[in-house]
């Protein structure tokens, strides 16, 4: 387990940082604890696909704009064929991981994804990075099985990690809000609990600006914190910003500034002491933001995204070469590095 270092900032300070800090100040706070975790100045990112499965899902979360009702036939579902065809795209690309990830669809138990995972580990030498927190609830609840049954059947299948969504923001007041049928707080952090303690690796996200307060984005921080210094399971901290366009609470969302996800950003790596390592979200973001974060504590860039359609449905959609992310790791003074999953190396560009 990660030891955490000494002199950990508090609840307090963080909220401090948060509402009062210097910018600048933070993110050189923020840039330290990046060199003590990474002095070899390092960037990584990966090269991987979401496969959003299907966009039917019971949840109906108000900040969503990509699902759609079960049996309303305005939605899709992905064949076998469809993926594998998607998964051949992405070997073809240098790819290494998928992350497959949807709604959570009423007419999917175990053994559907069992098939899935299993033909792919027969099939492709590729890593299986899937499926959030919901969805292994929703699974568990559609199958009869408890929510380690579940994993343990995935991970005997294929599953090789778990993504962080779903996590929004850790707080049962921002999710009762925007994602009342969601599981709460407590499901989250449980299904990412039984995940470590069955080996598989996971990341920790947070989607902020929605409804949350600076106080509850460090709750959120705290709740990782305290789960990461029980079990040690989170390979990354990913944050991100609310994208409002094209959902339920579109009509007088005032957005998170750069100012506001710089901010975050720093303080989150300040605060998580015990996470390896902290991303930044391009995707959301845009590139030159992307490179911006890696002096506020970043050291990883992600994925080079193949394909992704939840945050595109929001209004949000940027993309990228490994080429590109080369050019830009290294204007900023610093060597790309292209690793997988589990953050192990597959190729350097010095």
């Amino acid at each position: 387990m990660p030891e955490p270092v000494a002199g950990r900032l508090s609840d307090a300070e963080a909220l401090d940082l948060l509402e009062h800090a210097d910018l600048l100040e933070v993110g050189a706070a923020a840039d330290e604890v990046r060199r003590r975790l990474h002095p070899e100045r390092e960037v990584t990112f990966v090269v991987d696909r979401n496969i959003n499965y299907t966009d039917y899902c019971v949840s109906g979360c108000r900040f969503c704009a990509f699902y759609k009702e079960p049996g309303s036939g305005a939605g899709y579902l992905l064949t076998r064929d469809e993926i594998f065809r998607k998964i051949e795209e992405t070997l073809a690309l240098g790819g290494t991981a998928i992350m497959m990830q949807g709604g959570l669809s009423p007419d999917l138990d175990v053994c559907w994804f069992e098939r899935v995972f299993a033909d792919i580990r027969e099939r492709y030498p590729i890593h299986i990075h899937s499926l959030s927190p919901p969805e292994v609830v929703h699974i568990a609840r559609q199958s009869g099985l408890t929510v380690p049954e579940t994993l343990r059947r995935l991970r005997d299948a294929g599953l090789g990690s778990l993504p962080g969504g779903g996590a929004e923001v850790l707080v049962d007041r921002v999710r009762h809000e925007i994602s009342p049928h969601k599981i709460g707080v407590d499901a989250w952090l449980g299904v990412m609990r039984d995940a470590h303690a069955l080996g598989l690796k996971t990341t920790a996200t947070m989607m902020f600006g929605s409804v949350d307060t600076p106080a509850e984005r460090v709750e959120h921080l705290r709740r990782i914190r305290d789960l990461q210094d029980e079990t040690g399971g989170f390979t990354a901290f990913i944050p991100w910003t609310f994208a409002a366009t094209n959902t339920a609470l579109e009509d007088g969302h005032l957005p998170p500034t750069g100012v506001d996800y710089l901010r975050l950003l720093a303080v989150s790596r300040v605060y998580l002491d015990n996470v390896p390592n902290l991303q930044a979200s391009w995707v959301t973001q845009g590139l030159r933001m992307g490179q911006v974060a890696l002096a506020f504590g970043a050291n990883d860039l992600g994925s080079t995204m193949i394909e992704e359609n939840v945050v595109r449905a929001a209004g949000v959609s940027h993309s990228v070469t490994v080429d590109e992310l080369v050019r830009l790791i290294s204007a900023a003074g610093c060597t790309a590095v292209q690793r997988d999953t589990l953050y192990r190396e597959v190729r350097r560009f010095d």
